[in-house]
């Protein structure tokens, strides 16, 4: 899964309605038509257990001295979410108060309705007369729902699968192309795990999850021993003899709470001895995704 950018389509017009200047006196304010749109084209709406509710901003580019109350309609050739089931609109009206430049429409989501493996959405448009409606912007929005599950680091322990591209790549010695490892909880770091023999017999790993925005459930890794040179390139050595891991900043690793995985990219590099790069191995993708004892034992009567 990837995550989806709140703010694809930044409303511009906005940013116009107050100018300044060099100096504080010289203050220029928005006199242009007055429109009515939706603050922005793409949302990812959270669909927790406590079933909150999601706001869709719908803005103008002017406040009047009166109530201004838009229609709200569903584009159901645009959506595959379910008005009923998989979420609800609270109502098919939106009022933006005199004076005032924003109102919300307000979404739903039903968690116990959306599966872990759904992918879900669905289109809404103003409506509202032709006069209101600026060409540039338009009068739609996609909802994109995303539900989460709560956190437990527990269920990120136990036995797991690791498939990986380096397993495929002209760089591993090994015969298979996955591996059942075992994983346990860091006994001094919060929300860390241990991935015992992640590529090779004998050398573990850790990787910890952050969990400060659960709509950015990233995956974070220190760089770290993975093995020796002489244990993966069939006793050459290299460099200073250690083969080290880690994340590289230009791809995003995270990890899924509703299907008890983690995707992550990892870079392995040998150093010198001084510290400077001998070489690159290269940069390859792990899924890594936990499974039960009962599945577990039947990979290891299968030779895993």
């Amino acid at each position: 899964m990837k995550k989806i950018l709140i703010g694809t389509t930044t409303m511009a017009a906005l940013a116009a309605m107050t100018v300044f200047s060099g100096c504080e006196a010289d203050r220029t304010t928005y006199s242009g038509p007055d429109y009515l749109m939706f603050s922005d084209t793409l949302y990812q709406c959270p669909v927790r257990e406590a079933d909150e509710v999601f706001n869709v901003p719908v803005s103008a580019t002017r406040a009047a001295d009166y109530d201004r109350t838009l229609g709200v309609e569903i584009i159901d050739k645009e959506s595959n979410a379910v008005e009923g089931r998989h979420y609800r609109l609270l109502s098919n009206t939106v009022t933006i108060k005199a004076g005032q430049l924003a109102a919300n429409v307000e979404v739903q989501g039903m968690y116990e309705n959306i599966a872990n493996t759904d992918s879900l959405g669905f289109a809404l448009r103003l409506v509202i007369p032709d006069e209101d409606k600026w060409d540039l912007y338009g009068t739609e929005a996609k909802v994109v729902l995303q539900k989460v599950c709560p956190f437990d680091i527990h269920n990120f322990t136990g036995p797991c699968v690791v498939t990986s591209t380096f397993f495929s790549s002209d760089n591993w010695t090994g015969v298979q192309t996955m591996r059942l490892i075992d994983t346990e909880l860091d006994a001094e770091e919060e929300n860390t795990v241990v991935l015992h023999d992640l590529y090779y017999d004998g050398y573990d790993v850790k990787i910890k999850f952050d969990t400060d925005d659960d709509m950015e459930p990233w995956v974070e890794m220190e760089e770290q021993l993975l093995a020796s040179t002489a244990d993966a390139f069939i006793g050459n050595i290299h460099g200073n003899g250690d083969l080290m891991i880690s994340q590289p900043t230009a791809y995003t690793s995270y990890f899924s709470t509703c299907e008890d995985f983690v995707l992550q990219y990892v870079t392995l590099n040998v150093y010198n001895d001084d510290g400077s790069l001998y070489g690159s191995v290269g940069t390859y993708v792990n899924i890594l995704e936990w499974i039960s004892e009962g599945e577990a034992e039947d990979l290891r009567q299968d030779g895993y």
